[in-house]
Parts: structure tokens; C-alpha cells; sequence
């Protein structure tokens, strides 16, 4: 009934506001007489001014009147011309943007907005870092997520929101733990040197440091021992969207900056100009929990495991071989997973923006606060609070602009040695004792009686940690001619980090607290980076095509720091945290480096009527990491399109074809990842006052890691766009590497920084597919599918030989391989595992291990599905890896039933004893064949997994329901993170290195609101 009321004052007031505009314009709109019924007779010239939401000028865009030949196009301004009476309709097109029909009317300058087509390759536009391009007339490989990807994600690191959704990026979570870096790997690993693979990290035009914050000078037991992630304070509700750059084409104008590919990550400006000031706000909160754990041993099946053991080996159970069954209650049993990690960790995220703006300036301000807990049985907190500005302003005339980002994070987090408690949950025996005493403290007595620690020891032992983020960029514009302007960037970042770490006696049994002090550790961390970048830019229309230009240079200069202090003996724990009232106090180190970079940059491209398309991108680096004469390197790289579906011959032929599209690149890319002054010889202070000792030799002869790039690929889109197909071959060779090369001890040092002529191939296909499955009035079903087979080979290294890395590394072979013995099955006589002694020395060494097996992935990808109908939307994301790896080294100190250690086993143990495949005995001839087998083939297991990585369900209320209380949108949502996994692999986390104690990701699910008003 309510509906029909408003359907019915609609159309009332509609036809008010035509009775009163007609009457309106007779009076006073045609002062030459002439009334409504005779406009079609009055033509005139009009001017009309084509931009698209963001105010940019659309050149080429097709005018024509309505039912008529007569029309025009925009020029390199967006402007046209065009005889027209006022009532006659014009219609506008442009690829990539909706059909606009608008009446003229009597107005003699139109301004017209065409609104981008959602559907259409040609509609998204993707962010190159200096310039943008229409996705349909990229020549380089980017890859795009947008904030719908992103903001509803209960996620720390914005990282994280693009496994899965990107083909050739590779991202894998070390830690469950909020605020741990993932790892990212852009098209594989490029250098020798885990830190050499480390991508570019921009936000909003200011380059980041993306190496890991490092926890805190001399905090060796701290949860996250320099696997902080820098971007761990950035709001994801105040990201618009995250673009990967990953081939020469790409990246090449970043320089040596690019090698490893470039994350340009853009932040929420205002809605626009002359926009009402809108309010946006939202509030989630849920919970996460360990979503993924091990089938371990019993009580029964352990202690049966440990009887049989010692039976084979014809012992008995005392306290002394077995006081694991033979002291503590064997029939007691505790599920230590679900005692040590089975918590409900409370998470909640409150985010609130407001934007608004006058015909000269646009504004976005934006905060948040979230909160998270943990899964452990122990109070700790991760805070976030952010808060970010941007402010955008324009003359009158539009040719002086002015655009300022700031950007501020803050997060506090409270950790222990969390690595103790994982081991805890997975390898204590299930018969163990409890963790407290009837009084509440920790029980001590029955864990003494194996000289074990109580697993909760570790809370006694906390690091305090501190983040402060500033990332702030000055843009300034001016046009000095149409399509010639200047502009320069101003940016600086400020990152520090605090520690506070507490080591309490509490943290030993209590007969040895009394020769145990209490510890304090304070650690601080400072990263700062100035950068200006002047550029000018031309652009202007040569033929039937589009000249764009830009040259700029680079002035960048980084500084760290860093120091830590350890002090121990305090009178009182209440005097803990002043170092001055500790009986000794120890510097711990302390450091301080300079880099200085510079750089001279150009771009050249040309499109010849949207068919061809030609970019031409160069980079000259100079960096203060190399020797005065290896300073300065050049870089470059061009691409070129080819839009085939523009040709007739194909267009006429071939109509169920919309789109096509045939592209390659090749360029150079440089890296000079390395340490500071690694080129002189450097000196480190005694630890007696006057004195200094070298830490490093010169050498001035090494310079730049090489990386040329080369890609070829196609794109197609099928009936109108609703199918659209990308693939993608690349190769990529990293050469001159830089290492530290091996020198003998009696030289004083084991390495001088050297390059080594070691070559490095990347080689891969990338698949992309999307499809509007179905779209009708009210729903909306839509696919998009990724997949990358990656290959990774050294294929070049003369004299490895003769170096360290003939352990690591092999010719060949992929970068990530282990070297494992060859499996010779069961020895008939005693029943244990065999290898095969190869050089029949007698002895089991590397010489024995000849099986070389491949640790990286075959393929990787995602498969997400969205969906609409009427006010719902849901997605999901499936993602998978396909790879091998060794087993869990979770058990790998110990074997089954054997006394070393007492540690629990999985399942797996007690299934293959128990069908007769798997002879156990308590033997030290059975614990080293046993090991020497999970070092073999035989410890090798597929670890590929498919998992529902992201789930999301929401309602927007109807507007309808809205009015009158000035709301425009009200949306509440659910959302789950990492909901389940299928996989055959008995180890904990999935993308973790096997030998890492670390909790999976966390299963996450939240539910919330989000309001605009």
C-alpha cells in the first residue's frame, strides 16, 4: 500500500515539473518569441564538452544526431561542434563507455558525462603507476583488484586480499598471526638472495619500503622475529584498488626498482567535485579460530606405540627409559590442540569516512579502529587505529591542480614465544600433565620429572610492540598549454617501531628462581624516505591516432636506524620497564644507513586510431649502493598492441568475436636489493671503549642484477564481452647476480659482496578467463577464473662447484629444491627403512643425496563467482596450489615409540604399525634409519590443497525504506575468511615452510553494517 502511495506523489510531482518547466520556458527561456511548439525549426550551433566520471577529456568519441547521418567526433579535449535544433537528440558513444541520448534543448554549451560500461574491456581503467590506460589498450601485463575485493575482508595486510584473484602472483601466508608479513612473489624468484625477490611497493605515487620491519633488536624469542609487515597500518576500507605490474612493458619505467615486479596501491579520494558531503560508515565484528588441525595419538594408541617399541628392543618400561608412561597418568588424556590452540579469538573493525566538495576542491577523511585477539589460552591483543586525508584542488580555469594524500597508522601488539606453543599442541603426549594448579599459577612439579618446561611458560616472557606510520605525498599540476603540462611529487614516510620486551623469573620452575633474574629488552626501529619527482607530460592528437609523453627524474634518499638494550637484575618487577634500575644493562647493537638513489625517466606512446598502440619507457638509475663507477645503469623496455577485431576483414567475418587483441614486450629491469656500503670496507665498535674490528672488504667492481623480460599474449572477448579470454606467455632471466661470494676463514671473513655470473630463467603461462554467465533485469551471475603454470630454472652458473651453493643449488634445476637420499625400501633382516649409500663410503652425507625434488609450485589459481539479485550479493573465492613437499617436519626430531624427546605422533604412525607395514623399536639403529627415510623420496608427499578462500553474503535494504530519514544506502553483510580445505597432506599450515612453527590462517567470520548518508 505504501509503495502505491509513493509510486502515485512521483508521477504527481513529475507532472507538476513539466506543466512548470513548459510554462517556465515560455515565459522567459526564448526572449525571441519563440514558443514550445516551434523549436524545431530554431537550429543553432552548439558546443559540447565530453569528459568521463573522473573529468577527463574522452577523445574520439562519435556525437550524432538521433535518426540522422549528420555527426562528429570529440577532439583531444573532448570538445565538439554540431548544428542541432532544440529538440533534436544526440547520441553519444565511445568504447568502453554507456550510450548517452540527451535533448539539446536551448542551451548553446553542453557539459555531457559518459558513464563507464561495467561490461566493457574498454572501461576499466588500470593505474601504470606514472600515467593510466584503458584496459583494452594496455600493451603491458597488469593485474587489478578493486575495493570490492578488499574492504570487507577481515584482513590485516592488503597483500593477503589478492591470493587467488591474480594470475603469476604468488602470495603465501607464513602466520596465522595478525600483523605477519606474507610472502609475495611476483612471476617467481628472480635472485639468489631471499631478500633480492622483494617487489616495489607505491602508495599513491610514494615508493615503501616492502623489506619486513624487523621485530626488535635482540628479541630472539619474539612471535614475529622480522616477518612484520610494513604495510600492516594502511585501512583497507580506504583502498581503491591494488594494480600489479609484472612485465618489462610495466615496469620497466621503475628502473632497477622493477625487477621483481610493482604493487601500486591507490587510496579513496573524494566522490568529485561540487558533490553533497556524504557519511559512510562501518562496523564489523566476529571471530576467528584455528580452522585447520592435525589427527594425532591418544592416550591408548600412545602409550601402546611407546610399549611396543621398547618390547622390539627388548627393554622394559622404567622411569628412567619411559617416565613419560612411566611417571605421569596413563589415563589421563588432553587434547593439547584444542587446550593450547582451540580458542575463540573476538576480532571488531569500525571504520568512518566523510567526502564532500565545492566546484574547486574535493575532500575524503577518512579513521578506523579494529581490534583482534587470539587463539591462545593466554590474553593478547592486536590493536589498528588509521587515519587518512585527501584533499583535491583545481583553479577555476582547471589549470593548476593540487592533490595531497596523508596517510597515518598506528598498531599495538602484544605477543610471547608463540613458536614453544605451537610445538606444544602438536608434540606433547596426550597424557601430559595439566597446565595449572588448583590456585590458578602454573603447574610445575609433574613436567620436572621429564625436565620439561610448562608449555605456558613462555606467557612470562612478552614483547610489547609499537607501529607508527606516516605516508604523506604533495601532488602539484599545471597546464601550461592544452595538453602540455608540469607536475611534481613531494612525498615522505615515516615508520618506526618500539619494543618493550619482559623476561620474569616466573618463567622457570620455583626452585630456580632465586639464581634467575628478571630481563627487560627495549628494541627501536626508524625508516624515513624523502621523494621528489618532477615530470612533464604532452599530449595531443598526430593523425588519426594519440601521442602521449612524459619525462621526469627521481631524487630519493632513505634512512634506518635502529639500536636495542638488554637489562637484567632488578630489585623489584614493578621497577621492570626503567632500564637505569637494572643491576646490568647491555647495548645490543645499533646501526644507521643513508641510501641515495636518483633517476632520469621518459615514456613515448602512440595509439593510430585505437587499432595499434605502440609505449616506449625508459629509466637511467643511479644508486649510492655501488661503487663510484657502477652507480648509474640503464633500463627500458617497449611494447606494442594490436586491436584485430578493428579490422574490417575480421570485424564483417567473424561477428561473434568482439574483442581482440594481440600484445608483447621486451625490456630490461635492474636490482640493487642489497645491503648498504657494501662496497667499502667497514669497521663496527669493540665492546671495549677505543676499539674497532672489521665487518666487511671492499669491493667497488660489483654493480646491477640484470633481469630482461619478454612476453607475448592475447586477449579475445566473445558475444558482446560476456566472455573474455587472456593468455599470457613470459620469460624472464635475472643475470649478474649479486651474492656474497665465498672466501676461505683465514681471510677473517666468509663472503665479500660480488656478482656472480649465475643466470636465472622464469618461465610461465598465465590464463584469465571471465563470463557474465547470466545477467537479466534482477540477477546477475558472474565467473572470473585464473591460472598460472610457472617454471623456475637455474639455467646458468660456471664454477658452482667450487662455491657454497653446489649445496643449494643445482644447474637445471629450480631454485626451490631439497636434495634427498634415494629410498631402498624395507631391510628384509631388521625391518627398518633402507637408503641407498650411493659411494658406498660407509657413510650417509650429501654425497648420498642424489633425488633432487622440485619444492615450488606446478600451478596455482582461483576461481571466484559473484552474484546479484535485486539487493543481495554473494561471492566466493576458491583458491588452489598444486605442489609436492617433504612431510611435516613437525615430528622430524623424533620416530615412533622412540624415547628421545617422548613427543606424540599422527595417526599415520599408529595406522601403518598396526596393518604391519611400519616396524617400530626404541633403538637408536631404528630412530637414524627412520629419519634418514623422511629425508629420502619416501618423505616426500603431495601437499596441494583447494581451498574456499573468501565467502561473502549481503543485503542492501530498498531505498524505498529509506526515505525520510536521509540514509541512501544500508547494506549488512557476512563475510568468512579461509572457511575450509581439502587436502591430503597431514602437515599444519599449507603455505608455510614445512619446518616452521607457525598456525595456519585463521578460519575468520564476521558479520556487520555499512550505512551512507
Amino acid at each position: 500500500m505504501q509503495k502505491r502511495y509513493i509510486i502515485r506523489d512521483k508521477c504527481t510531482l513529475l507532472y507538476a515539473l513539466l506543466i512548470f518547466s513548459i510554462g517556465t520556458y515560455s515565459l522567459f527561456g526564448n526572449t525571441r518569441g519563440v514558443n514550445f511548439f516551434d523549436l524545431a525549426a530554431y537550429q543553432h550551433r552548439i558546443k559540447g564538452v565530453v569528459t568521463d566520471s573522473d573529468g577527463t577529456p574522452v577523445q574520439g568519441a562519435s556525437v550524432r544526431l538521433k535518426d540522422t547521418s549528420t555527426g562528429t567526433f570529440t577532439n583531444n579535449e573532448g570538445v565538439f561542434y554540431l548544428e542541432a535544433t532544440p529538440t533534436d537528440v544526440l547520441v553519444l558513444s565511445y568504447i568502453g563507455f554507456k550510450k548517452l541520448e540527451v535533448i539539446v534543448g536551448s542551451s548553446e554549451e553542453l557539459s555531457l558525462v559518459l558513464e563507464e560500461d561495467v561490461t566493457d574491456l574498454g572501461a576499466v581503467t588500470v593505474n601504470a603507476g606514472y600515467y593510466s590506460v584503458k584496459e583494452r589498450e594496455r600493451t603491458g601485463n597488469i593485474a587489478k583488484v578493486t575495493s570490492e575485493d578488499i574492504e570487507l575482508q577481515p584482513i590485516v595486510s592488503p597483500i593477503e586480499a589478492l591470493q587467488g584473484r591474480m594470475a603469476g602472483v604468488e602470495i603465501s601466508q607464513q602466520d596465522g598471526m595478525p600483523g605477519s608479513a606474507p610472502v609475495i612473489r611476483i612471476r617467481g624468484t628472480n635472485s639468489l638472495r631471499k631478500e633480492g625477490n622483494y617487489p616495489l611497493y607505491i602508495i599513491d605515487g610514494m615508493p615503501i619500503n616492502s623489506t619486513p620491519i624487523e621485530s626488535g633488536m635482540g628479541f630472539p624469542e619474539n612471535v614475529l622475529p622480522g616477518n612484520i609487515d610494513p604495510l600492516s597500518t594502511l585501512n583497507l576500507s580506504n583502498i581503491e584498488s591494488i594494480e600489479v605490474l609484472k612485465d618489462a612493458d610495466a615496469t620497466a619505467i621503475y628502473g632497477s626498482r622493477g625487477a621483481n615486479g610493482v604493487v601500486l596501491i591507490t587510496t579513496r579520494k573524494g566522490q568529485g567535485y561540487e558533490q553533497k558531503t556524504q557519511i559512510e560508515a562501518r562496523w564489523y565484528s566476529g571471530f576467528s579460530q584455528v580452522g585447520r588441525k592435525m589427527n594425532l595419538l591418544n592416550t591408548e594408541q600412545y602409550v601402546k606405540l611407546r610399549e611396543v617399541a621398547i618390547a622390539n628392543a627388548d627393554l622394559e618400561v622404567d622411569a628412567n627409559r619411559a617416565p613419560d608412561i612411566a611417571l605421569w597418568d596413563t589415563n589421563r588424556y588432553t587434547d593439547w590442540q584444542e587446550e593450547l590452540l582451540g580458542g575463540m579469538a573476538p576480532l571488531m573493525n569500525m571504520n568512518l569516512s566523510v567526502s564532500g566538495g565545492n566546484a574547486n576542491t574535493a575532500f575524503r577523511l577518512n579513521g578506523s579502529f579494529s581490534k583482534q585477539g587470539n587463539v591462545f589460552p593466554v590474553s593478547l591483543d592486536y590493536k589498528k587505529a588509521t587515519a587518512g586525508l585527501t584533499v583535491n584542488h583545481r583553479s577555476t580555469n582547471e589549470k593548476f591542480k593540487i592533490d595531497l594524500v596523508l596517510n597515518y597508522g598506528t598498531d599495538q601488539s602484544e605477543s610471547y614465544s608463540v613458536n614453544k606453543i605451537v610445538e606444544s599442541a602438536y608434540l606433547l603426549p596426550p597424557n601430559a600433565p595439566p597446565l595449572y594448579n588448583e590456585d590458578g599459577s602454573l603447574h610445575w612439579e609433574e613436567w620436572s620429572l621429564l625436565n620439561k618446561d610448562n608449555p605456558l611458560a613462555g606467557k612470562y616472557t612478552t614483547v610489547n610492540g609499537e607501529i607508527h606510520n606516516l605516508i604523506s605525498n604533495l601532488m602539484l599540476s599545471y597546464e601550461i598549454l592544452p595538453g602540455l603540462s608540469i607536475k611534481s611529487s613531494f612525498g615522505y614516510t615515516r615508520n618506526t617501531r618500539e619494543s618493550l620486551g619482559k623476561s620474569l623469573n616466573y618463567r622457570v620452575p620455583p626452585a630456580e628462581r632465586q639464581n634467575t633474574e628478571h630481563e627487560i629488552r627495549k628494541g627501536f626501529q626508524k625508516r624515513l624516505t624523502w621523494n621528489i619527482e618532477p615530470q612533464i607530460t604532452y599530449r595531443r592528437s598526430l593523425g588519426k591516432g594519440t601521442i602521449d609523453a612524459l619525462a621526469g627524474t627521481t631524487f630519493q634518499k632513505n634512512e634506518s636506524d635502529g639500536l636495542g638494550i638488554r637489562g637484567e637484575g632488578f630489585v623489584s618487577e614493578s621497577l621492570i620497564k626503567d632500564v637505569n634500575s637494572a643491576n646490568t644493562y647491555y647495548n645490543l647493537g645499533g646501526r644507521f644507513n643513508e641510501y641515495k638513489y636518483h633517476a632520469l625517466f621518459g615514456r613515448l606512446g602512440y595509439n593510430w586510431n585505437h587499432k595499434y598502440f605502440i609505449n616506449l619507457t625508459g629509466r637511467r638509475d643511479g644508486s649510492s649502493r655501488f661503487g663510484p663507477d657502477k652507480r648509474f645503469s640503464n633500463f627500458w623496455a617497449a611494447g606494442l598492441a594490436w586491436i584485430f577485431t578493428e579490422e574490417p576483414f575480421i570485424n564483417n567475418n567473424i561477428p561473434f568475436l568482439s574483442f581482440g587483441k594481440l600484445r608483447g614486450s621486451y625490456g630490461t629491469t635492474g636490482n640493487d636489493q642489497i645491503g648498504d656500503y657494501q662496497y667499502l670496507d667497514s669497521y663496527e665498535s669493540t665492546s671495549a671503549p677505543g676499539g674497532l674490528y672489521p665487518t666487511g672488504l671492499f669491493n667497488a667492481n660489483f654493480a646491477w642484477e640484470e633481469n630482461k623480460k619478454l612476453e607475448g599474449a592475447f586477449q579475445l572477448g566473445f558475444l558482446n564481452d560476456r566472455i573474455n579470454l587472456g593468455v599470457s606467455w613470459y620469460r624472464n632471466r635475472s643475470s649478474n647476480q649479486l651474492v656474497g661470494y665465498p672466501l676461505p676463514a683465514m681471510t677473517g671473513f666468509t663472503t665479500v659482496q660480488a656478482n656472480l655470473p649465475a643466470t636465472v630463467e622464469n618461465t610461465g603461462w598465465e590464463i584469465e578467463m571471465s563470463t557474465i554467465n547470466i545477467q537479466s533485469k534482477n540477477f546477475r551471475w558472474q565467473t572470473s577464473f585464473n591460472i598460472s603454470y610457472p617454471k623456475n630454472e637455474l639455467i646458468s652458473f660456471p664454477g658452482i662447484e667450487q662455491t657454497s651453493y653446489a649445496r643449494i643449488y643445482k644447474v637445471g634445476h629450480p631454485l626451490d629444491i631439497v636434495f634427498r637420499y634415494q629410498y631402498d625400501g624395507i631391510d628384509s633382516q631388521t625391518g627398518f627403512h633402507k637408503v641407498r649409500d650411493v659411494n658406498e663410503d660407509g657413510n650417509y652425507d650429501f654425497e648420498d643425496r642424489v633425488v633432487i625434488k622440485n619444492a615450488g609450485r606446478q600451478y596455482y589459481g582461483g576461481i571466484n563467482n559473484s552474484f546479484s539479485f535485486k539487493g543481495f550479493q554473494c561471492s566466493f573465492l576458491l583458491d588452489f596450489i598444486k605442489q609436492k613437499s617433504i612431510k611435516s617436519t613437525m615430528f622430524s626430531t623424533s620416530a615412533p615409540g622412540y624415547s628421545g624427546g617422548y613427543y606424540n605422533r599422527a595417526i599415520e604412525d599408529y595406522t601403518a604399525w598396526e596393518d604391519g607395514t611400519l616396524y617400530i623399536e626404541d633403538s637408536t639403529a631404528f630412530y637414524s634409519s627412520y629419519l634418514r627415510a623422511q629425508s629420502s623420496d619416501y618423505g616426500w608427499v603431495d601437499s596441494s590443497f583447494l581451498r574456499l578462500k573468501t565467502l561473502s553474503l549481503s543485503y542492501d535494504i530498498p531505498s524505498y525504506l529509506m526515505e525520510g530519514i536521509g540514509i541512501d544506502t544500508f547494506r549488512i553483510f557476512v563475510s568468512a575468511q579461509n572457511v575450509f580445505t581439502i587436502s591430503s597432506y597431514a602437515g599444519l599450515n599449507l603455505e608455510a615452510n614445512p619446518s616452521s612453527l607457525t598456525i595456519p590462517p585463521l578460519r575468520t567470520i564476521t558479520s556487520g553494517i555499512q550505512i551512507i548518508f
